[in-house]
């Protein structure tokens, strides 16, 4: 689909910039300009997103939209950790990242996509990756689903743009809406996995949505990316996962939310030599108490969501800092302990000032190696927790 010329052109100009390179499309006659700058495009998005694939030179990009709202690598990766099969659907194929990960782990997998252009970029795509095992379907999600015969798996990762392009969050703002598709996916898929927007309240899509056995709270570097619902046709207690997929390792912590609402814990006054942030997905899924109990550390308010402890423990899965300095925000107090300090990285945990505010009141500039923490302790009392890093 792309001549040998455009593709050294492509790969000659891949680190340019594209505006530039648009405004002197007249210079290159013999090359389709919009083509090759959605390529370029495509790989250098890919090289950090999607590695796998931007070391294939033959991989064709779509537009930049359908590019931008593919899955990352490594949230593909770990979403086809999760499954197996004879036969599997992917209702909104898209880009096909994530199918590209899914199919491997099926003797038979199907990509529907509603875009003719995105489908037939995909059946190349596929076919350069070197997936025998797949079939590429141009129509819509609805009437493929009414049509299938029963699947392992079916994939769902629906669009959450609105008809002008603006982002939607909801359930039922997204295209296809889940809700209307429920029974159908209850009838025709073994487990049906359903991608969701980090941004999505939990609680409220439990609410709507039914026999959700799992739920994956995916962060990759401590940023939370999407959310899985998975739903069986056996009936059990939602299980939460936690998943920080880093360079080296991926930690996840899984727990109910029995086991969150039923664990009884106290607060600390004090803090101890150690102070733990935890990572983006516990944060997401609520598991404060559940925490505590876990690594046996202390939490230091119900509603600052930081805990303590005397003992370093090195497998935290979050951020783990040594506390230097503990203070108040009394001027005498400030003086003291911040008067050696010109930069730091501050955050606040239920705490009545803002960052802006405290710079201002502090005179720090931000960055450096020092980590202040503005919270409440158990007592209600109002401290800066002067860190450096642990780990």
């Amino acid at each position: 689909m792309i001549s040998a010329t455009l593709n050294e052109f492509v790969k000659e100009h891949e680190n340019d910039d594209i505006r530039v390179l648009a405004l002197h499309a007249t210079q290159y006659p013999e090359i389709d300009m919009q083509l090759a700058i959605s390529q370029i495009k495509g790989r250098q998005i890919a090289k950090e997103k999607i590695p796998g694939w931007y070391i294939n030179e033959k991989i064709l990009y779509p537009k930049h939209l359908s590019l931008e709202q593919s899955s990352s690598e490594k949230t593909a990766r770990y979403k086809a950790t999760l499954v197996a099969g004879d036969n599997m659907v992917d209702l909104t194929g898209g880009m096909g990242v994530d199918f590209s990960f899914l199919a491997t782990k099926f003797k038979h997998a199907v990509y529907v996509e509603q875009q003719t252009e995105l489908t037939e970029i995909a059946a190349h795509n596929f076919k350069e990756l070197g997936l025998t095992n797949v079939t590429v379907k141009n129509t819509e999600a609805l009437s493929c689903l009414q049509e299938m015969t029963p699947a392992d798996l079916i994939y769902i990762d629906p669009a959450r743009r609105d008809a002008i392009g603006r982002k939607t969050v909801s359930i039922e703002d997204c295209t296809p809406n889940i809700l209307e598709l429920e029974s159908l996916l209850s009838e025709k898929g073994k487990l049906a996995m359903i991608k969701l927007s980090p941004m999505l309240d939990i609680s409220l899509a439990l609410k709507s949505l039914s026999g959700i056995s799992d739920i994956h709270i995916v962060s990759h570097n401590n940023e939370c990316k999407e959310l899985l619902f998975i739903k069986r046709k056996v009936n059990s207690e939602t299980r939460y996962h936690c998943v920080n997929i880093q360079k080296e390792k991926t930690d996840i912590l899984s727990f109910t939310r029995e086991q969150e609402e039923e664990t009884a814990i106290g607060y600390k006054s004090q803090t101890g030599k150690y102070l733990y942030e935890p990572n983006a997905s516990i944060t997401k899924a609520g598991a404060y108490k559940y925490l505590s109990t876990y690594y046996k550390i202390d939490k230091i308010h119900p509603n600052s969501h930081l805990y303590t402890s005397d003992s370093y423990i090195p497998d935290f899965h979050g951020r783990s800092f040594i506390i230097e300095n503990v203070c108040s925000l009394n001027k005498k107090e400030v003086k003291q302990y911040l008067h050696n300090i010109k930069q730091a990285n501050i955050t606040t945990r239920n705490f009545p000032l803002s960052v802006q505010e405290l710079r201002k009141r502090t005179g720090l500039k931000d960055g450096g190696d020092i980590f202040i923490f503005a919270t409440t302790l158990a007592d209600e009392k109002k401290v800066l927790l002067i860190c450096k890093k642990a780990n």
